[in-house]
């Protein structure tokens, strides 16, 4: 791993500790009884939950009494806390149908995730906290309590691309708004914790699962867990995978594989613990894709091209899978397109809690991750006809031909007969290397229990340390090619003379559409630290929590963009061709600093008051922060001298919220009231004009989380509705009163099911009312509902097998438009990224 270990010597010293002890089983008298389990369970991320069930349990889906540790001092049942949280077992994953981190957040009321870009790369909010360009940028994921990246919306590197999902997780936490300010850097609107099993309920499952219905993807996931004696258990697990991925591409585009495990050693009052992780991934990039979209801004229909299916169609193919361009260094650089998300992770992680007499206990954790990657998809920037697009880059009597595929150097007599749509695509190859996205986090704390003669009490003491490189290499080149939704074939322009304007499909290097904006490079260490502090006090039916937390960041490193064109022999061939005439370089002036830091002080207060042991009343307010990074970079906000300003360096987003709890033995009902503002500095980068975003926005809604169970039947689903506005706005004006874009009135999840005897059968439903495309509220994106369906049957007691069905009515969602967002073109022709097309596949498990 790289130079970024040098991080703490304390850090890599407990490291070592944390090895030895786990692999050497230091010699130490455990401690047994009821007391030593719930100060583990205290402590413990993964001790304080029930085991997981084979299939879908017929329990209480939503289980209030069920013990949380994220985003609290101390594990608390859900009844008891005063924060919004869910939690959400591998056995509801499982049935759910999600295929990756987005897909399951779906089905958590609050969170409105658009899961149509494949393995990663999914846009992520919550409670109309605004999805401005991409990622997830006020939520934080975690694994076993420690942030995944330090930052949720990284251009082209969201958390979610690296971090899988697999047979290794136990359950997932998810707390919303609240407490997440205080006990989280960087994540005032969630945070979202995938907590690993960790042998303490021993065994596994092999399972092996393969598409069916011309879905062509294999994997086989595996996970076992065991005692080495009484005082040490492990856990081991992960995934191998292959075929084309949810979409046919036509080649090999899903492969690799992850392994994670642990061990834990328990010693007198407390346990020490080693992780390890291990991602080799590629994956295929879904970005918008030509569309039909007529009717009217307010009801529009949305329909696939002839030739091209919104839902499954690719501009992937394989007559387009290589690219040359010219990295930061000025060297040719090769690329594999059929490698899409690349993710590539080695970490290594530890935590020990350890009890120092008198009720204080100390707990380290710590998690050093050497991530890597790269993000290579097609992003069709200018779709029209063929002819016209021949003429806009050859002039009048330009002409076409193939320049890939099986015709391939033949002349194209009658454009508007290609492909059977006469179209084209001018796409711009989204081409970013990630050599360097190293994350390094460091937790620790000191807490005590006291009794204050009226109730318990527990004070906690903290401190967070982090480092994040963001290290990438934007090299974008401009391409031809038909509009098919498989085997798409490049295409070369000739001018009226018969000269060749165009090289084997390539239109320019550098995206000349997008002003040769991303031709960049970034080289940037992100250093955060916090102190904080919280104070529990449960006096009675009451509970109070409150916290403090003081983040500062310093921000140090450089970055460049092109800001010159030059003619450059590109691919090498001694002959400087059409669009080697004007290639981006980085001239005199092009690389600036980055040099500032910022400090923020968040809190967050909390009651909740118990009526009964079955109903709860809490409210909550809190004041979290953001910290921006790299999207404050070209232009973004920062200065020419690497400073920026404190409002536009740190986004403040202030909550309120309360609501009530309630269960019986076969009901329970979550209802939680919410209202924020949200400062908001930001930059998108696949806008034509590289829009600039200053503003803030005010939302106020209400969730509902609920579950019901009778005999073999049960029910669980929810609901957010959403009241969000842009209140203010430095750059456009216009837009202060608009609904910010992708925002739905209302989003809503349904899961009913059925279980008897061997059998069980259930359907997800999760949908959204409609939206606008953009926020000067034009062009609406139709409300839909995507059903996802399955069964399992137990063969025996170690032997299931199941069948799902995911978009079974193969519904069209749109979850963005791209290329005119705003309204209904003249021709109907746009761009837009829909929900995946209706895959089925099925799975067959062996319970160890």
């Amino acid at each position: 791993m790289r130079t970024m270990f040098g991080f703490h010597r304390n850090t890599l010293a407990m490291a070592i500790a944390l090895a030895c002890a786990a692999t050497f089983q230091l010699h130490a008298h455990p401690a047994r009884g009821a007391d030593h389990a719930m100060t583990a369970a205290a402590q413990d991320t993964h001790a304080a939950t029930a085991t997981v069930a084979k299939k879908p349990s017929k329990k209480n889906a939503l289980d209030l009494s069920k013990v949380v540790v994220t985003g609290s001092p101390v594990a608390t049942t859900e009844m008891n806390s005063s924060i919004s949280v869910s939690t959400f077992g591998a056995d509801q994953i499982q049935s759910s149908g999600a295929q990756n981190a987005a897909d399951l957040l779906r089905n958590i009321p609050g969170i409105r995730a658009e899961s149509s870009g494949g393995a990663g790369n999914a846009n992520i909010s919550v409670r109309g906290l605004p999805v401005a360009s991409g990622g997830s940028k006020f939520v934080q994921f975690q694994v076993d309590g420690m942030p995944v990246f330090e930052f949720g919306d990284t251009a082209f590197a969201t958390p979610d691309t690296f971090l899988r999902t697999d047979y290794n997780i136990d359950h997932v936490e998810v707390v919303r708004g609240g407490s997440s300010s205080v006990f989280a850097s960087n994540a005032p609107g969630a945070i979202v914790n995938f907590i690993t099993k960790d042998g303490s309920n021993p065994g596994g499952t092999i399972g092996v699962t393969t598409g069916l219905g011309g879905y062509d993807d294999q994997r086989l996931d595996f996970d076992y867990g065991n005692a080495l004696s009484n005082d040490t258990r492990f856990h081991f697990g992960g995934f191998v995978q292959h075929g084309q991925g949810q979409k046919s591409t036509d080649y090999t585009s899903s492969s690799g594989g992850q392994l994670m495990g642990n061990i834990t050693h328990d010693i007198d009052g407390g346990f020490l613990r080693l992780n390890l992780q291990y991602t080799n991934t590629h994956d295929p990039v879904y970005l918008p894709v030509p569309v039909l979209i007529s009717g009217s801004n307010g009801n529009p229909h949305v329909g696939s091209i002839p030739g091209f299916s919104v839902q499954d169609g690719v501009l992937q193919s394989p007559y387009f899978t290589s690219d040359t361009a010219l990295n930061a260094s000025g060297q040719p650089m090769h690329t594999n397109i059929r490698n899409g998300y690349t993710s590539k992770v080695k970490a290594i992680g530890g935590e020990g809690k350890f009890t120092l007499g008198n009720d204080w206990t100390l707990h380290e954790r710590f998690r050093i991750a050497s991530n890597s990657g790269s993000f290579v998809g097609p992003y069709p920037a200018n779709v029209g006809t063929a002819a016209a697009l021949a003429q806009s880059i050859g002039g009048t009597g330009a002409t076409l031909a193939y320049a890939s595929g099986a015709m391939a150097g033949q002349r194209i007599a009658n454009p508007a007969a290609l492909a059977g749509n006469g179209l084209a695509s001018e796409t711009i190859l989204f081409n970013v290397s990630l050599p360097n996205m190293d994350n390094a986090t460091n937790n620790i704390t000191l807490s005590r229990d006291f009794d204050t003669g009226n109730g318990p009490a527990t004070l906690q003491l903290g401190y967070y340390h982090s480092q994040q490189d963001i290290v990438q290499d934007w090299h974008w080149n401009t391409y031809l090619q038909t509009v098919q939704g498989r085997d798409s074939a490049l295409l070369d322009v000739y001018n009226a003379g018969g000269q060749p304007l165009t090289s084997n499909g390539l239109v320019a290097y550098g995206e000349p559409l997008f002003g040769n904006c991303c031709t960049r490079y970034y080289h940037v260490k992100y250093k955060m630290d916090a102190p904080y502090l919280s104070l529990t006090w449960q006096p009675g039916r009451w509970r109070f929590d409150g916290g403090l937390r003081f983040d500062h960041i310093n921000a140090r490193g450089h970055y460049a963009a092109a800001n010159q064109t030059a003619a450059v022999d590109v691919n090498g061939d001694g002959v400087i061709q059409a669009p080697e005439q004007s290639v981006p370089v980085y001239g005199i002036g092009s690389t600036l600093p980055v040099n500032y830091t910022k400090s923020h002080l968040e809190y967050s207060f909390g009651a909740n008051y118990s009526l009964s042991s079955d109903l709860a009343l809490f409210a909550r307010a809190s004041s979290g922060a953001r910290f921006n990074a790299d999207r404050l970079l070209f232009g973004g906000g920062i200065n020419t001298d690497g400073s920026v300003a404190q409002g536009v360096g740190v986004n403040v987003v202030k909550q309120y919220e309360g609501g009530v709890k309630w269960t019986t033995e076969h009901t329970s009902l979550f209802v939680t009231g919410f209202m924020a503002r949200t400062q908001e500095q930001n930059q998108d980068v696949t806008s034509h004009t590289q829009q600039l975003i200053s503003r803030q926005y005010h939302s106020r809604g209400v969730e509902f989380e609920g579950s019901f169970n009778y005999g073999h039947f049960s029910l669980m689903g929810g609901a957010t509705y959403t009241h969000s506005r842009i209140v203010s706005d430095a750059i456009t004006p216009a837009d202060v009163g608009n609904v910010p874009q992708r925002q739905a009135n209302w989003i809503y999840q349904l899961t009913p099911s059925y279980e008897r005897g061997s059998l069980n059968v259930g359907a997800t439903l999760i949908g959204t009312t409609k939206s606008y495309a953009s926020d000067p509220n034009g062009l609406v994106m139709p409300s839909y509902t995507q059903v996802n369906a399955y069964a399992s049957y137990d063969i025996n007691d170690r032997m299931t097998v199941s069948l799902n069905v995911d978009n079974l009515f193969n519904s069209i969602g749109l979850t963005e438009i791209d290329q005119s967002p705003q309204s209904v073109t003249a021709s109907g022709i746009n761009t837009a990224r829909s929900i995946l097309g209706r895959t089925i596949y099925a799975t067959w498990q062996y319970h160890l």
